[in-house]
Order: structure tokens, then C-alpha cells, then sequence
């Protein structure tokens, strides 16, 4: 089967979350089947695997309209994207569309590095659901990350289409942390700034962890770092990293008591995962994607109590209580891999193909 991957949602520097997502699937695929990439700026090559590429325009651009003009010269069996925006007119080919969450309903503020325009058209766009069903209606098959996400898209009967799962995964080859060295009194978030984060709940809580020190990971504008380090009486114990190389982050979470995350709304969450598959326990908050991802293996919380975060991450001072953690976390993370990922795929596309087949012969 010769699948083409769209990657054009893959970042230049460093991996976000749908750039590390897409990467990962298109490297588990290439062992199982025939992968061709599409891109829209060479340097893309430098965060993904080594196979056969076009570049073509950039999935913001107005040509992306025309897409399948392009799309339709490379023989696809199916074309994967790890978005549901890919432009599908005149389309000769299964397509696999993806939605990852239903976040920016609720929290409709756009991602800051976005051009204004798209912005603009973001905020219309999640003003109601029915431009969502028309986006999706457009694939063969609809593939989502978590079952708390198709059980969203049920719930607003967003696609007419069937909905897979093909799931996220921690990077394989992770080796977990000797569970026997005592972990630093220090606590790491990995993940934006932007409001639903809820990072300011974790930054409050700061205050009841004298001797504990709290890693900001991400990139942060000046404004939003003045906005949270008012929020701590002693800001010198928040450390703000503006952003990390893979290797520092792995080296920070392999000394830290826990990952945190205190957010109100994911897709997935996956540094609770990564963090997991490193043997470093996992402080989230009781929601049911965390429920759903962490499987009973992280410590969860309220998400609006300062003092709820401050009494998990005291409960792992505890050597025994910690290892525990550890322990549960390296067990849950281990049911999660790309290989199966990649299968899941693999049966999506089948099915894709399928549907698109039965559709052609109707119209014929």
C-alpha cells in the first residue's frame, strides 16, 4: 500500500504536539508500508524520517484549495493528514482526515504563532460545529487520538464518517530512570501557555512547597512570564527554561519528583505519557482525558486547587509512595506504542480505501 503522508504540520525547530505526532506515525508506517511525505519547507527534513518527499504549498497558503491537484499525480493509495483542514476538492484518492480535540470550542483563543487572517478565520471557524462537520465529511474514514475525543465527536455528531483510533505514543527506545536514585525536589510542566494550560494553578500552589522548584519548559512571551511570576511570593523558585532541546528535557525529567499538568482541556496530553515511559510520576488533573491516558497511574487533582497540587506533590516525598508511582506510570506507558499505531493506521486506510471504492462505483 503506498500511503502519502501529509507533513506539512511539521514545525522547523522543535517539535509541538501535532509535529511530534505526525513525524512519529510517518517513521512507524515507513516499516509496514509505502510512505511518501508531503512538505512545504525543506527544513521540516530535519525533524522527520527519512523517506521520499514533495514539497507543495503550505497547508495556510490559498492554494491549499487546489491541493489534489498535486496530491492526485503520486499514486496514493490513501493520503493521511494529521489535521482535518487538508483541501480535498477534485480529489482522486481515499483520504484520512484527523481530529485531535475539540479544545478551542470552549477555549477560543488561537494559537498565538498563527498569521493574523488565520487567526481571525480560527475564531469564526469554532464559533458553531457545523463548519467542523463539513471538514470532516470530506474524508473516508476520520481518525482521532482518544477515546475521550470520539466520544466528543459523537456527542456532537461531528462526521458522518467513520472514526478510528489511531493513538499517540511516547518515543520508543525510552529508558526509565534508576528508581533507586532520589529524586530532586523539582516539578516540571512541559506544554503552552495559553489559558486553559491553567498553569497559574500550579504557580499559586508553589507557595506551599517551600524547598521545591518549578520548571517552566515551553516558550513564553515576556508579558505572560511577568503575568505568572506575580502569582509566586518567591518567582526565583519557577524557573523559566523558554524552551528546551530534547536531550535537556530528558535529562530534567529523569531528576525531577513529577511532571505536572493542571490543564483543563487535552487531546491526549502526551509529555504525562513521556514522562510515564521515563519512570517520573505524573501530578494531573482529574479530568477524563488524564483518566483515560494516565489509565489509574498518575496522582490526580482538582484542577482549581492550589492546595489539592501541593498536597500530591508532598504525598511523593514519601520514597515508597514515589517508587509506587514510578512504578505504575512505567506500566501504563508500556501499553502505548507506535507499532500499534501504526497497525491502527494500517486498518483506517484499508477501510478508507474501501469506502472511497464503494463511493467511485455509485457514481459511475
Amino acid at each position: 500500500m503506498r500511503i502519502v503522508f501529509d507533513a506539512r504540520f511539521t514545525r522547523t525547530d522543535q517539535h509541538d504536539g501535532i509535529s511530534r505526532y505526525g513525524a512519529s506515525l510517518i517513521e512507524a508506517v515507513s516499516r509496514h508500508a509505502d510512505v511518501h511525505m508531503l512538505i512545504s519547507d525543506e527544513r521540516q527534513l530535519a525533524l522527520l524520517p527519512q523517506v521520499p518527499w514533495t514539497r507543495i504549498n503550505s497547508p495556510l497558503s490559498p492554494a491549499e484549495l487546489f491541493v489534489s491537484r498535486h496530491v492526485n499525480k503520486l499514486g496514493a493509495d490513501v493520503v493521511v493528514c494529521p489535521m482535518q483542514t487538508m483541501g480535498s476538492w477534485g480529489r482522486r484518492y481515499p483520504l484520512i482526515l484527523t481530529l485531535h480535540d475539540l479544545i478551542y470550542y470552549q477555549n477560543p483563543t488561537p494559537p498565538g504563532f498563527l498569521p493574523l487572517p488565520v487567526r481571525l478565520l480560527w475564531r469564526l471557524y469554532h464559533l458553531a460545529y457545523w463548519p467542523q462537520r463539513l471538514l470532516l465529511n470530506r474524508a473516508d474514514v476520520v481518525a482521532t487520538i482518544s477515546d475521550t475525543t470520539r466520544r466528543l465527536m459523537e456527542r456532537h455528531r461531528l462526521t458522518r464518517r467513520p472514526v478510528r483510533m489511531v493513538s499517540n505514543a511516547p518515543q520508543p527506545g525510552t529508558e526509565p530512570r534508576d528508581p533507586a536514585q532520589h529524586p530532586e525536589k523539582s516539578l516540571l510542566y512541559m506544554g503552552s501557555f495559553m489559558p486553559y494550560k491553567n498553569v497559574e494553578t500550579i504557580v499559586r500552589g508553589m507557595d506551599a512547597l517551600p524547598g521545591y522548584t518549578l520548571h517552566l519548559l515551553s516558550r513564553i512571551s515576556p508579558v505572560r512570564r511577568s503575568e505568572l511570576e506575580a502569582l509566586c511570593s518567591d518567582p526565583s523558585r519557577v524557573v523559566f527554561h523558554n524552551g528546551v532541546t530534547d536531550e535537556e528535557y530528558d535529562s530534567l525529567l529523569r531528576r525531577a519528583t513529577a511532571l505536572v499538568s493542571l490543564s483543563k482541556a487535552e487531546g491526549y496530553g502526551l509529555p504525562i505519557i513521556e514522562s510515564m515511559a521515563a519512570g517520573t510520576p505524573v501530578i494531573a488533573a482529574d479530568t477524563a482525558i488524564f483518566r483515560e491516558v494516565s489509565g489509574g497511574a498518575a496522582v490526580l487533582v482538582d484542577a482549581e486547587s492550589s492546595e489539592g497540587f501541593a498536597r500530591a506533590v508532598r504525598s511523593l516525598s514519601d520514597p515508597d509512595r514515589w517508587r509506587e508511582a514510578s512504578s505504575a506510570g512505567l506500566a501504563r506507558a508500556a501499553a502505548y506504542d507506535w507499532d500499534t499505531s501504526a497497525h491502527q493506521l494500517l486498518d483506517a486506510a484499508a477501510e478508507a480505501s474501501r469506502a472511497f471504492a464503494a463511493r467511485t462505483r455509485r457514481k459511475a
